[in-house]
């Protein structure tokens, strides 16, 4: 498939598959014109490159992974990354919920009758 098909069918911008396959996240095969082509299990890989962003992790950090999950080796280095990541991931997931937390008690405490405070609105007029 090409680099627009790809984009379509995974919901990425085509801006961000050039960027993958800066990073060498993504490697196309090319055609004797230069244009990207894509198999099918570009779909998959991009999905998963997706989701290790949204976890937080860097490009560099995807890089050194994505050789262990292509040929399923469990390297100790590898499970180090990735214990480490998940050990990231858990402490934002501590503050995120402490951050949930102050807001509750904000939005309880606003919802409570007010003490002598009035809302002023200060949209222009």
């Amino acid at each position: 498939m090409r680099i627009g098909e790809l984009a379509s069918s995974t919901g990425v911008s085509v801006r961000a598959l050039r960027y993958y396959e800066e990073q060498a996240l993504l490697i196309p095969a090319r055609s004797g014109g230069g244009q990207r082509h894509y198999d099918e299990g570009a779909v998959d890989r991009v999905q998963l490159i997706q989701t290790l962003y949204a976890a937080g992790l860097s490009s560099r950090t995807i890089h050194d992974l994505l050789p262990c999950v292509d040929a399923k080796v469990n390297t100790p280095q590898s499970r180090a990354l990735l214990n480490a990541e998940r050990d990231r991931i858990d402490r934002q997931i501590d503050q995120l919920v402490q951050v949930r937390a102050r807001l509750d008690a904000v939005i309880s405490s606003s919802e409570a009758p007010a003490n002598g405070c009035v809302y002023a609105d200060t949209t222009p007029q």
